[in-house]
């Protein structure tokens, strides 16, 4: 059996995922090509003009003309602090209810595949996270979706996944159990933190979170917490079978639940593009993957 997948590339990302819902949003498929001009997988005339102009130039840059893939080697800006693309994020946000979708934690759209574009460059993200999203030959995507229970097939639950693809074949998933006005967690598992994830207090090592008032959701129907669950690195054989490598970080202990709770509020959605801002104070911009193709 070959596996070619280094030691370096997993430690490399042996942290993303506990610190960041995102990232964003989000398997090395063959993307759907994104044209600027004809984009067929939504009806452009359904937008308001001028979100649909901000979102194209914002895309002109986090997917250049010449990269056939879009994310990828040598693609767009995906960990920086960009002031156009801060610019053009905040231009979105500030667009009045009317040019966006309302209520976007529990709106039809915001559930399948996203494709994490960019997030911004903080002191309170772990290192590792901005070490792993800065790399930018593997690609980042948040699945969101609502599936029957194991134990009770007849209740649903919302389960926001983080998917980092190393190849064709390789990849980390990372699942977190969601919490929104639709699909609301039981209160004792969402517990709002105490601590911002600060080791002794002074040392950024797990990235550092926001708490008390500073994390009130200005918007609930904006807003999905989430407590991570499990996680797995997945090795699809050539005969269709999966091996599975336990991802080495506990969530279910009690020692860890309080660190790998978050959440992220959704300030800008389209059909095809979605900003968020998480606990950490991350902005993210994702766009949606076309599943149909």
């Amino acid at each position: 059996m070959k596996f070619s997948v280094s030691l370096t590339n997993i430690l490399t990302f042996i942290s993303l995922i506990s610190t960041t819902c995102t990232a964003f949003q989000f398997p090395q498929f063959d993307f759907p090509t994104f044209n600027l001009i004809n984009n067929d997988k939504t009806d452009d005339n359904k937008k308001a003009p001028q979100a649909l102009s901000l979102e194209k130039e914002l895309l002109n840059i986090l997917i250049p003309s010449d990269v056939e893939e879009g994310v990828g080697e040598n693609s767009g800006d995906r960990l920086s602090n960009n002031e156009d693309i801060l610019n053009l994020v905040n231009q979105l946000e500030s667009l009045p209810d009317t040019a966006k979708i309302s209520s976007p934690a529990i709106a039809p759209e915001i559930y399948g595949r996203w494709r994490l574009l960019h997030t911004t460059n903080t002191d309170t993200s772990s290192p590792i996270q901005r070490k792993a999203v800065d790399a930018t030959k593997y690609k980042i995507y948040q699945d969101i979706v609502v599936r029957e229970k194991e134990d009770q097939q007849e209740e649903k639950e919302l389960v926001v996944s983080q998917v980092v693809k190393f190849g064709s074949n390789f990849e980390l998933k990372v699942d977190a159990l969601g919490s929104t006005l639709a699909y609301p967690l039981p209160e004792a598992l969402m517990v709002p933190r105490k601590t911002d994830g600060k080791i002794l207090g002074m040392f950024n090592i797990l990235g550092v979170s926001k708490i008390g008032e500073e994390a009130s959701a200005t918007d609930e129907e904006s807003r999905i917490s989430f407590v991570f669950d499990e996680g797995n690195f997945v090795y699809t054989r050539e005969n269709g079978d999966d091996i599975q490598i336990p991802y080495p970080v506990p969530f279910r202990s009690p020692l860890f639940r309080e660190a790998v709770k978050g959440w992220i509020d959704i300030t800008y959605m389209s059909p095809d593009l979605r900003i968020a801002r998480g606990n950490k104070g991350t902005t993210f911009v994702l766009m949606k993957e076309d599943e149909t193709k």
